[in-house]
């Protein structure tokens, strides 16, 4: 029986305050099947990585098996253009099953290791030391585009061996990919430009790379090009993936943690008597209590009984981390933010056999970022009334936040 809750997962007030919905959600209907949009939504801890594990029954190859409408729905006239982006997100590794899910990922799993990545931390922690003396003496900031935006995406920038002079390029390039997930008219149309813009761009640096591999990500990719993990338009397509997901995730993190520092103050008091004894697990903490990542789709590879209900072949199923991260059998009072939390078994990377490449390279940059504004900020004052965030299944992200430390 279905329960008496809306089902536009992209309204208002569920982009607002999706743990509220969601919450809901997992205490009356954990398997819930969202009849305005066609899904299955997982809402409880144990459900969700149930799912995440068990890739026989549960299918990441989402763009390639699902031939219902995209929702919400495009204009007919941008079905075009819409199977265009589809096509190139079904050739990236995010979109694969084992065995080829395998090799893709074998093919650059080695470079995202914890000693590669601990080798970034200098530059890291120089890079934010720059941006923060920037605005220091300003008493402000708009967090998003000058502090989480730049960091990670001169990071990722420099992992990948890209010309300085392109990050902002690749950035507005990133930012009109992700629009597809959202509920804009035009969105279809937008992504499609994008992705000929980067494929376009990417494909002469990437020829180069084949033929002069370097030590940088890009080469790395290229690399598997030669061992066949990859094919040429694989390479290209994987290339734009790491680009965007390895700064685009962390970007939300880093804003949605400083805005949760600036409503939670006793926990920044907290962190800033021992900013490096406690900002790991404060950074874990604000991973888990604000998730960059809301949702993760999967579609059914056969029928299955879960939690009573019957999923059925090729239906389409979102579990929701924003949900599972507050789940009160998991976590001790979940919708208190305590950067002691600990265990903090969280969800914020996804789990099982695609939990994120880059994550330890989120956590780094989160770790440094939130260290360093310890250090030099008694305060964090949020300098607006409301924040909005964008209508978004998939991502936690905030339009901009301003902040205030005088």
């Amino acid at each position: 029986m279905a329960i008496a809750i809306h089902d536009d997962i992209f309204a208002p007030d569920v982009t607002a305050d999706p743990y509220s919905y969601f919450g809901r959600l997992r205490e009356e209907d954990p398997i819930h099947w969202n009849e305005k949009y066609e899904i299955w939504i997982v809402t409880s801890y144990k459900d969700l990585t149930w799912v995440a594990r068990r890739p026989e029954l549960f299918s990441s190859e989402v763009r390639q098996r699902d031939h219902r409408p995209p929702f919400p729905p495009i204009a007919e006239e941008d079905r075009e253009l819409y199977e265009y982006v589809k096509h190139q997100q079904a050739i990236r590794m995010i979109q694969q099953d084992p065995p080829k899910h395998t090799a893709m990922r074998r093919a650059v799993h080695g470079y995202f290791t914890p000693t590669s990545m601990e080798k970034w931390r200098p530059m890291i922690k120089y890079a934010i030391k720059e941006l923060l003396d920037d605005v220091e003496g300003k008493g402000r900031m708009e967090v998003m585009t000058e502090f989480a935006t730049p960091l990670p995406l001169l990071v990722i920038a420099q992992l990948m061996g890209m010309p300085q002079q392109d990050r902002l390029f690749i950035r507005e390039m990133a930012k009109k990919l992700i629009d597809l997930a959202r509920p804009n008219k035009d969105r279809a149309r937008t992504a499609a430009e994008s992705h000929k813009e980067l494929i376009q761009y990417l494909d002469p640096i990437v020829e180069e790379r084949v033929k002069n591999p370097g030590d940088d990500l890009l080469s790395v990719v290229c690399q598997g090009e030669k061992t066949g993990a990859f094919n040429r338009e694989e390479t290209i397509s994987n290339a734009l993936l790491l680009l965007l997901a390895g700064h685009e995730t962390t970007i939300n993190l880093i804003c949605n943690g400083t805005l949760t520092f600036s409503r939670n103050p006793d926990q920044w008091d907290l962190l800033r008597e021992n900013p490096a004894e406690r900002t790991v697990r404060a950074t874990e903490e604000c991973l888990r209590y604000e998730p960059p990542v809301k949702g993760i789709e999967r579609i059914a590879a056969q029928d299955v009984e879960l939690g009573g209900k019957t999923i059925k072949y090729n239906d389409r199923l979102i579990w929701m981390i924003a949900s599972a991260n507050r789940d009160p059998r998991m976590f001790p009072d979940p919708d208190t933010f305590d950067i002691a939390r600990y265990p903090n078994p969280h969800v914020a990377f996804g789990s099982g056999i695609h939990h994120c490449l880059g994550a330890y390279l989120a956590r780094l940059e989160g770790q440094e970022a939130f260290a360093a504004l310890a250090e030099r900020f008694p305060r964090l004052e949020l300098l607006t009334d409301d924040v909005e965030y964008h209508a978004h299944l998939h991502g936690r992200s905030l339009k901009e936040l301003h902040i205030g430390w005088n």
